[in-house]
């Protein structure tokens, strides 16, 4: 076999990329599961989901950086072995505490994402970057899928801990054909890690995500809740402050600030909105009992089974925008994405009634989220210098991750705001909700649409920044 292939490379990026993105869906329908065997209460097991949605949202950019100057395999190889200890040490947990500080680890997972975005634009011919990216993105769209589908038949089946243990014995596989067949990148970028910068990220980081997964236990009122808000506001500003003077800054603002980056990144906010919060309650709207006045009562194996038409749709519109981007162009794969999604919440707001209808919507959202991920990592891909792809890469999934986080908040309030007697949310609010979501999409369109069009150039590598940037190779 040779020491270098292209599609080894891919396929070693695809499987870490895929198994992190699986293993951020892959834990929640087994929730109610992991709170009985851990005998601990629900608020204590919802630190499994939040713990690692927080480290992720620390390292994710961070490592994306810190790949940018010290090496892209280097980073990757490290966060993979940091995966498959987290993965082990949730298989083997004895209890909640060291399962929240397993999550913790895995987490640092995420910086995946934009480490093989980098890998893919440093190996690849430019020809074949765009494609890769999308197939890479569409990969890790479908993991996420994956997850929810595949938690109720392995839990039924075997036990909870095999949702970690299945990751071992990939991510170990994954370790060790990366470590002798992943060629490492030569592009660096110059400096050294602002460690400063880096605290300060994440501190508001942490601020602003910890207050909109806990506001539903701790009241949005209260004084932790508003204090917290307060804090990430003031270490923003902070940290941006510390970024705009620093010579060698862990986020180059001059980047973030490039048309291009800022449009596709707003539409990235508003999407992921969307997009995580039909994934966080569509499964509990098809599994409430139909004594409620909707709902199906369908098990957890079973909401995930109405959930496979989108896992479908969102990894073969993932491919397909590969062979679209060039045609036409990321900004209309992005745009067609967004209005999609707004198009199935809206039919979701009035069209929910049967499981078939369900079905449906879930395809279409999935078509709409394959075609939004690829092209956004292709815009930015496209419109940043390669020794800024991984920091870029990692601030445009993060954000995206803040707009889940902010949409999951949104729909709970909505959601859980009136319940029945029973203790069930209305029918009607689930409708407010949909609606919202909607609404939400319907503005990421609009961003999409105010993305600038380019077409002169179509190198990657020929991007630079400056006052007056190169023309990208998105379109």
């Amino acid at each position: 076999m040779p020491r270098k292939s292209n599609r080894l490379t891919f396929a070693v990026l695809a499987t870490g990329a895929g198994v992190f993105a699986m293993l951020q869906s892959l834990i929640a329908p087994a929730l109610p599961t992991v709170q009985h065997a851990m005998h601990t209460s629900q608020s204590t097991a919802t630190w499994v989901m939040t713990a690692y949605l927080l480290s992720a949202s620390v390292f994710t950019p961070i490592l994306g950086r810190v790949g940018d100057l010290v090496g892209k395999k280097r980073t990757l190889v490290a966060v993979l072995v940091a995966v498959l200890a987290g993965c082990l040490l949730a298989a083997l947990a004895p209890s909640i505490g060291v399962l929240i500080v397993a999550r913790v680890v895995q987490g640092v997972g995420g910086a995946l994402f934009p480490l093989s975005f980098g890998i893919i634009r440093d190996e690849f011919a430019p020809s074949e970057v765009s494609g890769s990216i999308s197939n890479l993105s569409a990969v890790i769209a479908a993991g996420g899928g994956v997850g929810i589908v595949a938690a109720g038949p392995i839990v039924s089946a075997l036990d909870y801990r095999w949702l970690f243990w299945i990751p071992v014995a990939i991510v170990a596989a994954t370790v060790l054909i990366a470590l002798r067949y992943i060629p490492e990148s030569p592009n660096r970028a110059q400096g050294h890690v602002s460690w400063l910068g880096a605290a300060l990220l994440s501190a508001w980081l942490v601020a602003l995500l910890l207050p909109l997964s806990q506001a539903g236990r701790w009241g949005w009122g209260s004084a932790k809740v508003l204090g917290l808000f307060a804090a990430a506001v003031l270490l923003l500003a902070l940290w941006l402050a510390t970024e705009a003077r620093s010579r060698s800054p862990l986020i180059d603002l001059r980047v973030m600030r490039l048309p291009a980056v800022w449009t596709t990144n707003a539409a990235a906010l508003l999407f992921g909105a969307g997009m995580y919060a039909i994934w966080s309650f569509l499964p509990g709207f098809v599994q409430t009992p139909s004594a409620a006045g909707y709902g199906f009562g369908a098990s957890v194996t079973e909401s995930g089974l109405l959930m496979l038409p989108m896992l479908v749709a969102m990894f073969l519109s993932g491919v397909l925008s590969g062979r679209l981007e060039p045609r036409v162009g990321a900004k209309a794969l992005l745009t067609t994405g967004a209005a999609l999604g707004a198009l199935a919440c809206g039919f979701l707001t009035f069209w929910h009634d049967t499981q078939w209808q369900i079905a449906v919507v879930a395809g279409l959202f999935g078509l709409g989220i394959g075609l939004a991920f690829a092209s956004m990592a292709n815009l930015i891909v496209g419109s940043v210098p390669p020794e800024q792809t991984g920091a870029a890469t990692g601030m445009n999934a993060n954000i995206r991750t803040i707009g889940g986080s902010i949409g999951a908040a949104l729909t709970s309030v909505l959601v859980t705001g009136h319940l029945q007697s029973s203790g069930l949310p209305h029918a009607s609010g689930y409708s407010h909700a949909w609606a919202l979501l909607a609404l939400l999409c319907l503005a990421a369109t609009g961003a999409a649409l105010l993305v600038p069009v380019r077409r002169t150039s179509r190198t990657v590598g020929s991007v630079r920044t400056g006052p007056t940037p190169a023309p990208a190779r998105v379109r």
